[in-house]
């Protein structure tokens, strides 16, 4: 029985333990080898240098620019200018856009294309 790279612990599913055949999603194929698919579970990738954060790595570098360049947006001026809705106000306004969705989807109706009843011609016997 095999045993897993980090610890002493046998493997749970090793290939020489396996019954059954797996198929191909691909191509249907029967295969006996293991797959090889990376796991989020695997510590071994984790522990490396390239994937623990750098305070100056060049991500968190233009995620700072970026929020400096935002907060010069944020003007308290402009802010005390803004109007914010009443509670009736805003209930009015939601009404009001209710009311115009409507329009829109009846309007978008097949109006006009109702079946129209004709009387049905009487069948005239052919005499030979």
């Amino acid at each position: 029985m095999s045993t897993t790279v980090n610890t002493a612990r046998p493997l749970s599913h090793s290939p020489s333990m396996r019954n059954s055949t797996r198929f191909s999603t691909y191509s249907t194929a029967p295969t006996l080898t293991p797959s090889i698919a990376p796991s989020h579970l695997s510590t071994e990738s984790a522990d490396t240098d390239s994937n623990k954060a750098d305070p100056d790595s060049s991500s968190t570098q233009t995620l700072k620019v970026v929020h400096s360049q935002l907060a010069r947006f944020d003007d308290p001026r402009l802010q005390n200018q803004r109007y914010v809705l009443s509670e009736g106000k805003a209930d009015e306004h939601s009404k009001l856009a209710l009311g115009a969705k409507l329009e829109r989807a009846l309007g978008r109706r097949m109006s006009g294309q109702d079946a129209v009843f004709t009387p049905k011609k009487a069948k005239t016997a052919v005499v030979a």
